[in-house]
């Protein structure tokens, strides 16, 4: 089935929420080795490249996923305990914002400075003018300690799937899983 129902996972869904989940801790990492490379290292400017490329890609996906979210009800919760569901809102929605906010703030740091930003000479993308240098330096702080934040909640996230399927015993990840 292509869409959820109260009782699982669709496929759309699931197939977005894996693709999302490797494309971002992907993101993660490759800018983690990124900031240890130097201005004269031969990969420097593919890795940019390919990390701009692929921000785009999920800010787009993470659109998608919202979008999904919103007009295709997720199946019903199976969380017993009243924080538990509270807690499991409160980190989807900042998976949420992560996934927006992230993209747009690296799109920012490369445009920001007055230059569009081009994916490897197919795709050129407007820039919204010369940000000033102190307006930049929030938006890379940004950028570096959502995703922090971002590795923080996906922890979470996975601590919480791993904790419904071993220790209480119900089917939440194997509703993301299987979809049943």
């Amino acid at each position: 089935m292509l869409g959820n129902s109260p009782t699982g996972y669709g496929l759309a869904a699931r197939c977005l929420h894996w693709l999302l989940a490797v494309l971002t801790l992907g993101l993660v990492a490759m800018g983690w080795w990124m900031m240890d490379l130097g201005y004269y290292d031969p990969w420097y400017y593919a890795s940019r490249q390919w990390h701009e490329a692929l921000g785009i890609v999920v800010w787009l996906l993470g659109l998608a996923f919202a979008a999904g979210h919103l007009t295709n009800r997720p199946p019903e919760s199976l969380t017993q305990r009243r924080w538990e569901g509270l807690a499991s809102q409160i980190a989807h929605k900042l998976l949420y914002l992560a996934l927006l906010v992230l993209p747009v703030t690296g799109y920012l740091i490369e445009t920001g400075a007055g230059k569009p930003l081009e994916l490897f000479g197919a795709l050129t993308l407007p820039f919204p003018g010369d940000l000033g240098e102190l307006v930049r330096d929030i938006t890379a702080a940004v950028h570096t300690y959502g995703a922090y934040g971002l590795l923080g909640l996906v922890g979470i996230h996975a601590a919480g799937a791993l904790k419904h399927h071993f220790i209480d015993g119900d089917r939440t990840l194997l509703r993301m899983l299987k979809g049943r």
